[in-house]
């Protein structure tokens, strides 16, 4: 099969791209994150609306003894926008369903009314009730690692529009608003999915080719997060991929060895979850043991005066007994904490795991991380 094919053309040429098969982070959405995201991108969309051009459009009446007559409707802005029902579902195997429903726009504006020689003008107030909106989006990644974004659909209904027309001749209009509200509904059911269409291939998606891939973690160390691929859906949780790889920043080569892969609960309770492999850590092992960081030494003065543990062979005859017995009266120990052979963490959940990769060269100091989840802090001899 492919995946088999991929993972042993990895082991052939140990290619950077390839070692890429598994992340070493996930990021995991559940259904109530969305309907959080939902909430805050709701007061975000109503704050952009305001700030919304609408456009132009005339058209033209027929009026008793007055005959056909062009209008116009100018200066389109909105006024007010209540927005009172939002929803960010998960669409499966493909990304997100977002919709808006029972909202208010209210538009005010300018019109004018040609007949020959004859122009009117004066202003309107135009009432939308009852819009709903209706968009799916599909979550992919580029070859570079960042995400893409694309409408596969959009629609949208406008229940009702009222519109009020003042000036001269306004009340000649007003008969005949039923026609003219009817245009107006078709102009902006329209104009909606143009406007959201617009914005996200236009504006989203130009934005998101321009967020970083990496970032510094400190002068030694950056961290790649690129996308792995697109999105994981299901009907409960996306689960966002990132190679999660910890590199050197003075030379960053390929890793010769392949992220786990990860089997993640079907766990689903909270907004939000984390997930990170052995991956990250190996990586990040790797780059500090290259520039040596890891070398240090402890001495007996680095040590509380009151402790009963001092480091002389002595206190270290129940751990290493050859050590005592071949240096029974050493006083003065150094224990340099260095290792010739890189550690290499291992995490599994709820447990204490240790590796080391030469056990009779090195001793392994655990560090505790959270929730009882440990690994080594250094194997050294």
């Amino acid at each position: 099969g492919t995946l088999p094919s991929l993972l042993l053309g990895t082991l052939l040429t140990f290619t950077s791209g390839a070692l890429g098969a598994n992340p070493g982070l996930v990021v995991r959405i559940t259904d109530q994150g969305l309907e959080y995201v939902a909430q805050e991108e709701l007061l975000a969309l109503q704050s952009k609306l305001h700030k919304l051009t609408l456009p132009n459009f005339d058209g033209d009446v027929r009026i008793k003894h007055f005959g056909s007559v062009d209008y116009g409707f100018h200066s389109l802005n909105i006024q007010s926008c209540k927005l009172l029902g939002s929803a960010l579902k998960l669409l499966p195997n493909q990304g997100l369903h977002f919709s808006i429903s029972d909202s208010f726009i209210q538009v005010t504006g300018d019109w004018k009314v040609r007949k020959r020689i004859l122009r009117l003008k004066g202003s309107f107030d135009v009432k939308v009730k009852g819009i709903t909106i209706s968009v799916n989006l599909v979550l992919d990644s580029e070859p570079s690692g960042r995400p893409k974004v694309a409408v596969s659909s959009c629609s949208s209904h406008i229940h009702d529009v009222e519109v009020d027309i003042s000036g001269d001749l306004g009340w000649l209009l007003n008969l005949f608003h039923n026609q003219i509200e009817s245009r107006f509904r078709k102009a902006l059911k329209s104009k909606i999915c143009e406007i959201i269409q617009d914005s996200v291939t236009s504006e989203l998606q130009p934005y998101l080719q321009t967020l970083p891939v990496t970032t510094k973690i400190d002068h030694l160390a950056g961290l790649d997060y690129s996308l792995m691929g697109a999105p994981q859906v299901t009907d409960q949780m996306l689960d966002v991929m990132f190679k999660g790889e910890i590199f050197s920043r003075d030379d960053r080569s390929p890793v010769a060895f392949l992220a786990p892969v990860m089997n993640l609960p079907e766990e689903h309770s909270r907004m939000v979850y984390f997930a990170i492999s052995n991956y990250a850590f190996n990586t990040a092992s790797l780059v500090y043991h290259k520039a040596g960081f890891l070398n240090f030494t402890i001495t007996d003065d680095m040590i509380p005066p009151d402790s009963n543990i001092r480091l002389n062979t002595k206190s270290f005859r129940t751990f290493v007994p050859r050590i005592a017995r071949l240096y029974p009266n050493q006083h003065e120990l150094g224990a340099p904490g260095s290792s010739d052979l890189c550690p290499m963490p291992e995490l599994q959940p709820w447990k204490y795991v240790h590796s080391c990769p030469d056990g009779d060269r090195g001793l392994c100091a655990p560090t505790q991380l959270h929730q009882g989840t440990c690994l080594p802090a250094q194997c050294g001899h």
